[in-house]
């Protein structure tokens, strides 16, 4: 009786280890299928199915293999926000080696710089995770990116010195790459010299990493060009052009060759690239590459607009509107509501309005000299020589004494009166100067006003008034104007002031936070801005029905 019962007692347990042998193999060859299958969609798809049911049958193994493949394809994809679930999955999941587990972290970081929809609390806590002395290089990249990406600069800076001193560390990304990262972050803060003391000797050296050296002279695009190095900065342009135009992985470096173009003086090159590029908005990108192609692409239609106004391109059909032809302001309306929607988005979520005044700071952009004619594409070979070693390059001006390359160098220091005053002066208008040193000048329908605001007047404040007034019956149309003007403009903010008079005033202001100091150049460029962007404003309250 008692054998009896061992018998079919073994029989079953038999049996349900079977039953769990057959459930682990199917989640295990349906991942091999997911893996055969092209980039896409269905391949996402598969794969989360895939790793939820391995995960359900109690397959960690499969589950973990699953959600890492889920990563990589998200990487692929250039959809990058997308691998923070997956990652979060892979990390809650064991069996990951070090090393995989630490670059992951990385990747759920920088997944938060390039998109809005993820919380800075969850990348920061993603961060606390690997605070001791084993991480310290990686954690200072990762820190001083998002200290960067939120416009906190002297904290960037600090974590920078760290990143910079630590070891080297596998988990912290390519190392022909990081310097790259790095040179971007100088070349942010306007330090063109500590940029290019980064770019050089990876420029110098036969490249180790499949990105290069195109991502390193996209880097160096604009500070050769701010340098007085415009034929080397071309040549550059055109070499890493040739492959970003269509790759991929380029799209994110198409908001420099733009910026190069505009800059440069290259306006026609500057909209044929916009226009080639445009069907690519249609795929999978970073939220950050995107804002940052329509701002240079706004940029590039507004600086052409400006010489000829009725200038017509063939828009190709995306976004969901169909082809057109279309003038270059009516473009750049609609590449500048993107940005402005995406630079919005990343500043609600970071709480700051660091995006949205760099991006300000772009558009407010004009060439740096008139343009040298550029190289054509097979006369920048493979083995082109870029003055790496600081020589000028061929066809560049020679380096007078003091500065760098005949830029004059402006010592950071606090906002004054003198440098408003001065910046004025430059572009030729007519001011006054009250007791209070409130700048006060009229540009046709706008008068604005320039003061130093804040307990230290180290924020400059420029309020406009636009010289038409509305009934004061007309307040909802006078909020509604603003309203939209708000929506699709990021300067000036506008808003309607309410006297007692029976009228309504029409105003908008431009507010720049300068408590770290300030160039004069700088403040030449928020002057010429603020006035730019008042006029328009005025302008446009003018032509009010």
């Amino acid at each position: 009786m008692t054998g009896g019962d061992r018998g079919p007692a073994r029989a079953r347990v038999s049996g349900r280890a079977g039953d769990r042998g057959r459930a682990a193999r199917r989640p295990a060859a349906a991942l091999n299928d997911a893996r055969d299958m092209p980039d896409g969609e269905v391949r996402v798809g598969e794969l989360a199915r895939v790793a939820a049911l391995a995960e359900a049958d109690g397959d960690r193994r499969t589950a973990l293999d699953a959600w890492s493949e889920l990563v990589e394809t998200h990487l692929r994809g250039g959809e990058r926000w997308r691998l923070f679930e997956p990652v979060q999955r892979c990390l809650a999941t064991t069996g990951l080696d070090d090393d995989t587990r630490r670059r992951y972290l990385r990747y759920a970081v920088e997944a938060l710089l390039g998109t809005p929809r993820i919380g800075l609390d969850q990348a920061r806590g993603v961060l606390d995770g690997l605070a001791d002395e084993v991480n310290a290089t990686l954690v200072a990249q990762l820190r001083c990116r998002i200290a960067d990406h939120v416009g906190d600069e002297p904290a960037a800076r600090r974590w920078l010195a760290r990143w910079r001193d630590g070891a080297p560390d596998p988990a912290a990304g390519c190392p022909d790459c990081l310097p790259v990262r790095q040179a971007e972050l100088f070349a942010g803060w306007g330090d063109w010299a500590a940029a290019l003391d980064l770019l050089d000797p990876l420029l110098d050296a036969p490249a180790g990493c499949t990105a290069q050296p195109e991502a390193a002279l996209a880097a160096a695009l604009l500070p050769w060009l701010r340098a007085g190095h415009p034929q080397r900065a071309g040549r550059a342009h055109v070499r890493a052009y040739r492959r970003h135009r269509a790759e991929p992985g380029g799209f994110g470096y198409l908001a420099t060759h733009l910026r190069f173009c505009a800059l440069g003086g290259y306006l026609e090159r500057g909209v044929e690239i916009v226009v080639e590029q445009l069907p690519r908005l249609d795929q999978p990108h970073e939220d950050l590459s995107v804002m940052e192609f329509a701002a240079a692409g706004a940029l590039v239609c507004a600086l052409v607009g400006e010489t000829v106004a009725d200038r017509v391109v063939r828009r190709p059909a995306y976004g969901g509107r169909p082809a057109a032809e279309v003038t270059v302001g009516k473009l750049g309306a609609e590449l500048l509501a993107v940005a402005t929607t995406l630079a919005g988005s990343f500043d609600a979520r970071n709480g700051t309005g660091h995006q949205s005044g760099r991006m300000a700071a772009w558009l407010a952009e004009r060439p740096l000299a008139p343009a040298v004619p550029l190289p054509a594409d097979e006369e920048c070979e493979p083995d082109d020589e870029f003055g790496v070693d600081g020589e000028p390059g061929p066809g560049d001006p020679p380096e007078p004494d003091g500065g760098i390359a005949g830029v004059p160098v402006d010592d950071i220091g606090a906002l004054t009166v003198a440098m408003i005053t001065k910046a004025l002066d430059e572009r030729g208008d007519d001011y006054t100067v009250d007791a209070a040193g409130t700048v006060l000048g009229r540009w046709g329908d706008a008068v604005i006003q320039f003061r130093r605001a804040g307990e230290r007047h180290d924020i400059l404040h420029a309020r406009v008034v636009a010289g038409r007034r509305l009934a004061a019956t007309r307040r909802a149309e006078a909020y509604a104007f603003c309203n939209a003007w708000n929506r699709d403009r990021l300067l000036p903010k506008a808003y309607v002031h309410e006297p007692d008079d029976g009228e309504l005033v029409l105003a908008g202001e431009v507010t720049t936070d300068l408590a770290y100091g300030v160039a004069p150049a700088q403040v030449t460029v928020l002057v010429d801005a603020a006035v730019r962007t008042g006029v328009g404003y005025a302008e446009a309250v003018a032509a009010l029905p």
